[in-house]
């Protein structure tokens, strides 16, 4: 277990409960307004040009992107309060080390010491570029 005092994790806590609400907010809404400009594409169908179609699957895409990009972050906000519920919030996940309170605080959902975690994004980059 992490070397978290009480008073620290419920902030962490509660700075957690406050991501998670208004990502449910903003995923609500932009599913809201989808629907409401699709009604609203159906009403103006009238024949558009290549660049009005583009645009919008440009919009749609973005869309798509943001709400993948939410429900993202969603999951790791659900992660974060399972570990809390554990006891296993605020250690590493790679070697157990505790997290630094200063890195939990910028990124409540951080499961990794930076350390691990700088050594995971050097091996992930890595991947993704073949060698000859």
């Amino acid at each position: 277990m992490a070397a978290l005092k009480k008073s620290q994790l419920d902030e962490l806590a509660l700075q957690l409960k406050t991501q998670y609400q208004a990502l449910l907010r903003e995923v609500h809404e932009e599913l809201e307004n989808a629907g409401s400009q699709h009604r609203i594409d159906l009403l103006n169908n009238e024949p558009g040009d290549s660049g009005d179609e583009s645009m919008a699957n440009a919009l749609a895409d973005i869309n798509v992107a943001t709400l993948d990009h939410h429900i993202r972050d969603i999951r790791d906000i659900e992660v974060a309060f399972k570990r809390i519920k554990e006891g296993t919030f605020g250690a590493c996940i790679d070697c157990g080390d505790d997290i630094a309170i200063e890195r939990l605080q910028a990124f409540p959902t951080a499961k990794r010491c930076i350390v691990c975690q700088e050594k995971r994004e050097r091996e992930f980059v890595q991947e993704g570029h073949p060698t000859l």
